[in-house]
């Protein structure tokens, strides 16, 4: 991902904050046994929604570190430790998740607002798909982690309620993922709200058409659910959507 397909570090670290605000309000009315609930993650109780985000905080936090000093801090030893990580977090007591989750967010918002502005072009290398990067790509790897599992939370948020800015972005990073993994069939998405659309794959053969508000788009490109899309055709089926991240 480069310089140019990345929200601005201004918009990312706003939203990124705005969804922080959004969760932590969210956490507060949750009480001790709607911890144990089935989030929406296959396999994952809301405990492991809760040990994620803090196991993400603080793996954004080591790459921070890596790029402000120089030092090599990987964001997880291994996917392997990081899968670990989550398990033993998610089965502390109620009373510890939460405040390990609030400490490593509160930490990582700390490290950002603060991050040196001559430092965000020092490259590190991230897990996963995002490969190295910019650190100026951390607050938006924030960003859409907040934003997305707190809808996973199953708990009265959903993409209705993130802000447009982070919708658009959602299905502007999904689009660039999923054309890298070779989408097929290619697809044309077209929010009924919005004047543009989003072109997903190499565009050299039939294009599926898919409509909808934006946010049920984001929602279905990033593996959440379909119920607010249907192709723009009549008499056609969704196409088949490759996995996200």
């Amino acid at each position: 991902m480069t310089n140019a397909e990345i929200p601005p570090v201004s918009s990312a670290l706003r939203w990124a904050q705005e969804g922080n605000a959004r969760f932590t309000n969210l956490l507060a009315t949750l009480d001790d046994a709607g911890l144990d609930a089935p989030s929406r993650l296959p396999g994952w109780s809301r405990r492991h929604v809760l040990a994620h985000l803090g196991a993400n905080a603080r793996g954004l936090g080591r790459l921070l570190h890596w790029a402000r000093t120089d030092e090599r801090t990987p964001m997880y030893p291994s996917r392997e430790e990081r899968d670990l990580e989550i398990e033993r977090d998610a089965r502390l007591s109620p009373a510890e998740l939460r405040s390990l989750v609030h400490d490593s967010m509160a930490r990582l918002s700390d490290d950002m607002e603060a991050f040196p502005d001559e430092r965000w072009d020092v490259t590190v290398e991230a897990s996963g798909l995002w490969g190295t990067i910019p650190a100026s790509t951390i607050p938006w790897m924030r960003c859409l982690e907040v934003w997305v599992h707190t809808t996973d939370l199953d708990y009265g948020v959903t993409f209705e309620d993130i802000p447009p800015g982070v919708v658009d972005a959602l299905i502007a990073d999904a689009t660039r993922t999923l054309t890298e993994r070779g989408q097929e069939p290619p697809l044309a998405l077209r929010p009924v709200d919005r004047d543009r659309e989003w072109l997903v794959g190499a565009q050299t053969g039939p294009t599926a058409a898919v409509t909808g508000p934006a946010s049920g788009i984001a929602a279905w490109v990033t593996g959440r659910g379909a119920d607010a899309v249907r192709p723009a055709e009549e008499g056609t089926v969704l196409p088949t959507l490759g996995t996200w991240r």
